[in-house]
């Protein structure tokens, strides 16, 4: 069963598409195959699953990176409920510095993003009771840990919920705007 693999408006940031095989029980999916992401030229290493729950609709988780050492790449998917997913390009040498790309990922659709390091990533649920389960390159480290504004008007995300009605934590609140950033990644 093949994981589909396919290219997103900036060529780093995959969308992918699991199989899932039906019958009476319930359904079985591959939803990660190392040799079908090195056919894809993407050689990565997870070494730690996390699991998330937004309760309400219109919660914004983001934009969250960490910085070298510690740089996470993320495999994104939603097993509960359906969700904006957002990746914006923070490497200061890329073609796609401040560019982003956004996907819906859902239960239903079974799609996933891949996010390499070097990529802010947040998203807004669409439903409630989202639960986002993505497997990362590193582990999770406070002192590596940054965020960007989530709307950021330079970065021009179209969110799919108001600011003034949009859930979020005062930490993600308080971020600072992109350029503001130091170079984590150049």
């Amino acid at each position: 069963m093949p994981i589909s693999i396919m290219s997103t408006a900036i060529p780093d940031v995959k969308l992918m598409k699991s199989d899932k095989i039906h019958d009476e029980r319930g359904f079985f999916s591959e939803v990660y195959r190392r040799s079908d992401f090195e056919a894809a030229g993407l050689t990565v290493d997870f070494v730690q699953e996390n699991h998330s729950l937004s309760l309400p609709v219109g919660t914004v988780r983001g934009l969250h990176f960490q910085s070298h050492p510690f740089a996470q790449g993320k495999l994104v998917r939603v097993v509960r409920g359906r969700v904006f997913d957002v990746a914006v390009d923070i490497r200061r040498s890329s073609p796609t510095f401040a560019q982003h790309v956004t996907a819906e990922l859902s239960a239903e659709n079974w799609q996933q993003l891949w996010i390499p390091p070097g990529f802010a990533h947040g998203y807004c649920s669409l439903e409630p009771s989202c639960d986002i389960i993505y497997i990362v390159t590193q582990y999770c480290s406070k002192d590596h840990d940054h965020g960007s504004l989530w709307n950021d008007k330079d970065i021009g995300i179209c969110w799919p919920v108001d600011e003034s009605s949009a859930i979020l934590s005062e930490r993600d609140r308080a971020h600072p705007r992109l350029g503001e950033l130091p170079a984590f990644f150049s």
